[in-house]
């Protein structure tokens, strides 16, 4: 496992209405402006009652809400507007995400409304286990892949060819190469073009048999990390194994690893114009992993930092 990843991390590549008329999830939102105002998606699939008797996203709310420094709203795929709406995203520093089956059913144009809220510093985003595949998580880190290329000014944006995966929702292979990279041709008056095949944001392998995962921290000095021993274990979790497809972290928080050898980067932060994004590996709707008290700790403590460090 250890020679396994050293050479991954050798080789992959791309280092208002009226009050009477308003929601009440957004009146919610709205009671005290100074705390960080959290904003908890779930996509709330039946599956998740066989370990969230209120779902999944309610679940992380109740504890959230907890921290007298939050103002908490957990909202749904069944609600009005798909639960995002415009007046529950204005309202919003952190959107905290949880989907699984049902991730097409959100929007391009809703994936891209939030993503241009997180360059702007407006709204920080963490996504949570299955939302790898999430719109908006996807299209972060299609616009992250896209700031890179063109960072150095070396090629033109027109010479720019965005590849996206051929099919949507694909899983690779083992042997796949790694996403995001780049093909660049150079010609013989300096002229350079690109073609950037964009990534997968999925992974090889998952095995979905509760057995539970040992956490290694990594950054233990960083604020989402604060309060968390080195390592820990959590007792039912659904495995996944790298290569995981996304552009390089900026950072990489903490990983996990199973008893047969698997490993995952399960923490990873990266800069996305002005704001952040976060994704949280450990999950599955059928474990109660977010019923964990250092999962929550995790959560509370990067909702916390992400949104302060947006409002500097």
């Amino acid at each position: 496992m250890e020679n396994k990843r050293r050479l991954f991390l050798k080789t992959t590549s791309i280092a208002a209405a009226s009050a009477l008329l308003m929601p009440s999830s957004l009146k919610a939102m709205t009671v005290n402006a100074k705390k960080i105002r959290i904003l908890i998606w779930d996509e709330r699939s039946d599956a998740e009652k066989e370990a969230y008797d209120n779902f999944l996203g309610n679940c992380i709310a109740d504890q959230l809400k907890k921290n007298p420094a939050f103002s908490v709203v957990s909202s749904g795929l069944n609600e009005a507007e798909q639960g995002i709406s415009e007046s529950l995203l204005n309202e919003a520093d952190v959107l905290i995400w949880w989907g699984h089956v049902k991730q097409a059913e959100i929007s391009p144009e809703k994936g891209k409304d939030i993503v241009e809220r997180i360059k702007a510093g407006k709204l920080s985003f963490i996504a949570l286990h299955s939302a790898h595949w999430a719109t908006p998580f996807v299209q972060a880190m299609n616009e992250i892949t896209k700031i890179r290329v063109l960072a150095d000014g070396s090629i033109k944006e027109e010479d720019v060819k965005f590849v996206s995966p051929a099919k949507q929702y694909t899983i690779p292979k083992y042997d796949t190469r790694i996403t995001p990279y780049v093909i660049e041709r150079k010609f013989p008056d300096g002229h350079k073009t690109a073609t950037v095949h964009l990534p997968i944001c999925c992974f090889p392998s998952v095995r979905n048999d509760g057995k539970p995962s040992a956490v290694n921290v990594l950054m233990p000095n960083h604020p989402i990390m604060k309060g968390l021993p080195k390592n820990f274990k959590i007792p039912q979790t659904e495995m996944y194994d790298e290569p995981f497809h996304v552009p390089e972290p900026d950072q990489m928080l903490f990983e996990e690893t199973w008893e047969k050898g698997e490993w995952f980067r399960s923490g990873m932060l990266w800069n996305l114009g002005k704001g952040k994004v976060f994704y949280f590996r450990p999950g599955h709707e059928t474990f109660p992993v977010f019923k964990e008290e250092k999962v929550i700790q995790i959560l509370s403590n990067a909702a916390m930092w992400m949104a302060s460090v947006a409002k500097q």
